[in-house]
């Protein structure tokens, strides 16, 4: 489907779903490659962020892959395979298992995550890019409208 050439009124009658489900893919795809390039896959550095307290862990206390994949439950994509993931950062030495199947972050792999942490504004700047704040305020606003209009539990 071509807009290039579509008036507004056109692109006033274009379904929102198809658009923000391309807008989804098309950002994920981006923002996963932008991670390999720096080293690890997004859910690897997920599976850091999780675990490390200085992050998203409120304690700081392993976890099992099964209940990384209840907290990440909102924003993992079904071909993620946090299992594999795990492999890989046990055996780069970035978390370790104990015998209960937890994984817990090593402050290797904090340094990892802390190492990434102040590279991940460069990949939103460039998909911002030639947007204003106010403009990207006002799409959020209407997609969550979007949302309330169809019943959702959003946040």
């Amino acid at each position: 489907m071509t807009t290039e050439h579509m008036s507004d009124a056109q692109l006033a009658a274009q379904p929102a779903a198809y658009w923000t489900g391309m807008a989804y893919e098309a950002l994920i795809g981006f923002t996963r490659a932008q991670l390999v390039e720096l080293g690890m896959s997004q859910p690897q550095y997920w599976l850091l962020r999780n675990l490390s307290k200085h992050d998203i862990s409120p304690d700081g206390h392993g976890m099992t892959v099964p209940e990384l994949q209840q907290a990440m439950s909102s924003y993992i994509r079904p071909e993620d395979d946090l299992e594999a993931d795990s492999e890989v950062l046990l055996g780069r030495g970035w978390l370790t298992r104990d015998d209960e199947g937890r994984l817990w972050i090593t402050d290797e792999g904090d340094e990892a995550r802390a190492a990434l942490h102040p590279r991940i504004p460069a990949i939103r700047d460039h998909i911002h890019q030639g947007i204003d704040d106010s403009d990207y305020v006002v799409a959020l606003k209407v997609l969550r409208q979007m949302m309330r209009n169809v019943g959702s539990d959003m946040p």
